[in-house]
């Protein structure tokens, strides 16, 4: 019999799952592309640092939505800094970007260690709680993220300017509410590295089947098993990746095989 229960769990964090692949897919590709692969990791944990700071301060804590807009200005402000850096030191920007991240990790572990729930806060910012996700907490991001992708689709130049941080900060401060670091992370870089090598016409789309097939293995293994939500649908979205690759390294290896006896067919006649 269908457990409707489950069904309850699931939908919502599907949903979930959807809304963040529909703009990382776009956003990870254009971070390879630059060569900036810790920033998404980064801009993730600065957005956790402002979320522990509005935590820690009960008058802000006690503003409206100041779980939303906290974590935003941090990561605004983080993307910001990398951007103006991205002009003055883009020989070392992957490097800065790095110890950025280190930086924003450690300052978070400082400000929760004497905290009680520090490390249970600390844990979901970073692994998420997709699973628990409410259609409520949805509604936000999905409307920022249709507008994103509406901007994007009659202003694709937006991705190659200075505009490109701001989308990125914005889009990850959201996702890291939904689904924690790890998963932010995975969904960009992932679903990007799996067609990084594939120049055919159906790029974009086979990007996000290779995240969706992630996030459902991962959201079916977790509620079967009872496993971490966050941890199982990194593991399932790596798998999804890695399976695409070989599958598309074999194609190619085919393709140059099947040329290869077709020249020497056309030589021999």
């Amino acid at each position: 019999m269908f457990d409707l229960d489950l069904l309850s769990i699931l939908l919502p964090a599907f949903v979930a799952g959807v809304l963040v692949l529909s703009t990382h897919v776009v956003l990870g590709q254009q971070v390879l592309k630059r060569g900036i692969i810790f920033i998404d990791l980064a801009i993730a944990q600065v957005a956790a640092l402002g979320a522990i700071v509005g935590h820690m301060n009960h008058d802000i804590e006690a503003l409206p939505f100041s779980h939303v807009w906290m974590p935003a200005i941090f990561a605004i402000g983080g993307a910001g800094f990398i951007a103006w850096l991205s002009k003055r030191m883009a020989d070392e920007l992957e490097a800065i970007i790095g110890c950025f991240y280190v930086l924003a990790a450690v300052a978070a572990m400082l400000l929760l260690s004497n905290d009680p729930h520090g490390a249970e806060m600390l844990k979901e910012l970073m692994s998420g709680q997709i699973l628990w996700v409410s259609w409520s907490q949805l509604i936000l991001p999905a409307c920022l993220y249709i507008s994103i992708l509406a901007a994007l689709i009659y202003k694709p130049e937006l991705l190659s300017g200075r505009a490109f941080y701001l989308i990125f900060a914005i889009v990850i401060t959201l996702s890291v509410e939904l689904v924690g670091v790890y998963l932010v992370f995975s969904s960009l870089i992932l679903p990007a590295l799996a067609v990084n090598h594939y120049y055919g016409r159906y790029k974009l789309f086979w990007a996000y089947v290779v995240g969706l097939v992630g996030y459902v293995a991962g959201l079916v293994l977790s509620a079967s098993l009872d496993l971490p939500s966050g941890a199982a649908i990194v593991s399932t979205l790596a798998v999804s990746a890695v399976i695409f690759r070989l599958i598309l390294s074999l194609n190619s290896k085919t393709t140059a095989v099947n040329g290869a006896v077709n020249a020497q067919d056309s030589t021999q006649v």
